[in-house]
């Protein structure tokens, strides 16, 4: 598998409060983000799989939804995450 337990733990590390914070939402936003350019790369070598196609779609939709959540509740922390992470609005 692509994401092994010690690639999680440097992304919770690096974005949440500690290496065993997985629940915060700016880990979970980098974890999602780590996986779509995953399925992104996946999907420009293998342009028929729908499967992975769809898995991307929920993703990015899931993503979106924590990243609204985020800027309604914390739009500071939301600053830093879109800024961290390089994504844009």
């Amino acid at each position: 598998m692509y994401l092994d337990q010690a690639k999680k733990q440097e992304i919770f590390g690096q974005y949440g409060k500690s290496n065993s914070d997985t629940g915060s939402a700016e880990s979970q936003i980098a974890l999602f983000s780590y996986r779509i350019s995953h399925l992104t790369e996946h999907l420009k070598k293998n342009r028929k799989d729908y499967n992975t196609e769809r898995s991307l779609t929920m993703l990015v939709g899931k993503r979106r939804r924590l990243l609204d959540y985020l800027y309604d509740r914390d739009i500071e922390r939301y600053r830093a995450i879109i800024k961290a992470l390089g994504l844009r609005r």
